[in-house]
């Protein structure tokens, strides 16, 4: 399970099965928790836990101040049907009031050719 939590660490939300979803939920709100606790035994425990140490810096400077008066709950699994293929229930975690633009898929896509228009209008 260390990928998923690498994974929803960084992007903020992930899409997977319900089952590996309910398994990874309790998982995340111990590392937020661990992350809002500022020591070094908790960090080098992030650190074991994550084995990386961007998703630890983020967890213990973006994620653990967004949520520092949440008492607990910092994430959420909503259902989205099933796998096409084998009916796997599939469901989508997240946190909590995430960060849009930390999943870049989220965001709607800039019109490029206004980009072109702009670049070539300037140098002449």
């Amino acid at each position: 399970m260390l990928i998923p939590k690498n994974d929803q660490t960084t992007s903020e939300q992930i899409t997977t099965t319900l089952p590996k979803a309910k398994v990874l939920k309790p998982q995340a709100d111990k590392i937020i928790t661990l992350g809002k606790k500022d020591s070094l035994q908790n960090t080098r425990i992030l650190v074991s836990k994550l084995q990386d140490i961007k998703s630890t810096n983020k967890v213990k400077k973006t994620l653990a101040k967004r949520y520092e008066t949440r008492k607990g709950g910092y994430t959420r699994i909503i259902k989205a049907g099933f796998r096409y293929g084998d009916k796997a229930p599939m469901a989508v975690i997240e946190f909590v009031d995430r960060d849009i633009e930390a999943k870049k898929v989220d965001r709607k896509k800039k019109d490029i050719s206004k980009k072109e228009e702009s670049k070539q209008v300037a140098p002449a």
